[in-house]
């Protein structure tokens, strides 16, 4: 499907990703190290973000309670794998200076643009979909609110993405980082209530051969791969990074580079240990006490009080809920705009775009809602984690076909080794995604 590179850029840009806010965030030149770091410190909490959507909650929970610690290795192997990929996305957009969508257009013929772009929107339903339904079971959790009116009520936040854009990329990337704090405060305290055994904890994170063996523990790592590794991420993170004034040299870049893997890689190391810790309290509290059937928000919601022995950590949990379900609606609208932008050179109102978007997620989501209520959302939770996770690899090859171009990328073409590691970890998702294909028709 993916023909060879043979040639470099074949057209000059028409525009620039995210045009409005392109370059608009000022790096100092004759800074210190920290100081550096501060200006390119956003785009990866931005990023981390889809790694902590309400659909990871699902997967995590499910995980958890079923087979207690077991899979928190996939959760690290899977962030390891997003480390890397995020790397790939940020030096495309630094060195060519076109996210991942623009490329495309730029390679591919029309007819397999096309089926990207089909196959991108797809994703990024899947994901606005969690998003929806994520935030829906928040408010009906904590504050009552039927599940329907709270399908209907996240439609508003278009209005709320809009005003936010108007006041500049900081501002943005500012409350991202705000609510992700909340969300890491929230699961601190899960935690030291949970009181999880250590040594168990560390067991996880090893691998452990049942995971491939035991085909429903497979599936359920399938969809924590898909529910973590974001292919809509992939294009944000591409654009996003070229929101910063740094020097358009090779210097310039290099530098670049460098503090923006820093940011990206320490925001996913914050995404990993809410994911984790989201899987390790589903364990301490679910797997521990026998109940090993809970597998959706709502019922995690309910039990945690009796378990723990305090109404916080319901409390809590909800709250972390409703803070990862707006953040990933801020991510999930820019991921949207640069795809549309991207592959098909078409600009769109903004609120056009987001009104798009989030009503090809509400009207399953509300569907769903009034015919099989808490129990068809949270299996259309998890449906949509699947979805995501099959889209994967039509966007990591791209990504590593173009970084590993000495055409396209020059000096910074992935060295030799960082070309095997992501020929590899490409490998391992499309063979997963294929088999997680083959479960699914099965099961039909």
């Amino acid at each position: 499907m993916f023909k060879k590179s043979k040639e470099a850029w074949r057209r000059e840009k028409h525009q620039h990703s995210l045009q409005e806010v392109y370059s608009t965030i000022k790096v100092p030149k004759d800074a210190g190290f920290w100081r550096k770091l501060f200006a390119f410190t956003g785009p990866g909490l931005m990023i981390a973000v889809g790694y902590m959507d309400p659909g990871n909650w699902a997967t995590d929970i499910e995980g958890g309670a079923k087979f207690g610690y077991t899979l928190l290795s996939v959760i690290l192997i899977s962030n390891l794998f997003a480390i890397v990929l995020q790397h790939l996305s940020l030096k495309l957009g630094i060195v060519a200076e076109r996210d991942l969508a623009q490329a495309c257009r730029d390679h591919y013929k029309p007819g397999v643009n096309f089926m990207l772009w089909i196959l991108c929107e797809i994703a990024i339903a899947a994901c606005d979909l969690a998003e929806v339904i994520g935030t829906a079971i928040a408010l009906n959790l904590l504050f009552g609110i039927p599940l329907t009116w709270g399908v209907a009520i996240t439609v508003v936040d278009v209005f709320l993405i809009l005003f936010l854009q108007s006041k500049g990329f900081r501002i943005i990337e500012s409350i991202v980082g705000g609510l992700i704090f909340i969300i890491l405060g929230c699961f601190v305290y899960e935690l030291i209530v949970s009181k999880p055994e250590l040594f168990p904890v560390l067991q996880g994170l090893v691998p452990q051969k049942e995971i491939v063996m035991d085909r429903h523990m497979l599936y359920i790592a399938i969809g924590i791969l898909g529910a973590t590794v974001m292919p809509h991420n992939l294009y944000l993170h591409s654009s996003i990074i070229q929101t910063r004034d740094y020097e358009r040299t090779t210097e310039g870049k290099k530098e670049a580079i460098k503090f923006a893997t820093i940011d990206s890689s320490f925001s996913l190391m914050l995404a990993f240990f809410i994911n984790a810790s989201i899987l390790i309290l589903s364990a301490a509290a679910f797997h521990t006490s026998g109940n090993h059937d809970v597998a959706d928000i709502t019922d995690a919601y309910k039990l945690l009080t009796p378990l723990l022995g305090t109404t916080l950590a319901s409390i809590f949990f909800g709250v972390a809920l409703l803070a990862s379900g707006q953040n990933s609606t801020l991510t999930g609208t820019l991921a949207g705009q640069i795809v549309m932008e991207g592959f098909l050179n078409i600009k769109l109102k903004p609120w056009v775009r987001r009104l798009i978007t989030r009503l090809i997620a509400v009207v399953p989501a509300m569907i769903v809602a009034i015919l099989y209520g808490e129990r068809g959302a949270a299996k259309l939770l998890v449906f949509s984690q699947i979805i995501l996770s099959m889209q994967l690899s039509f966007a990591v090859i791209p990504l590593v076909q173009f970084t590993n171009s000495k055409l396209k990328m020059g000096v910074f073409a992935n060295k030799s080794w960082l070309k095997v590691l992501v020929i590899i970890i490409s490998a391992i998702i499309l063979c997963l995604n294929l088999y997680l294909l083959y479960l699914t028709i099965e099961e039909l």
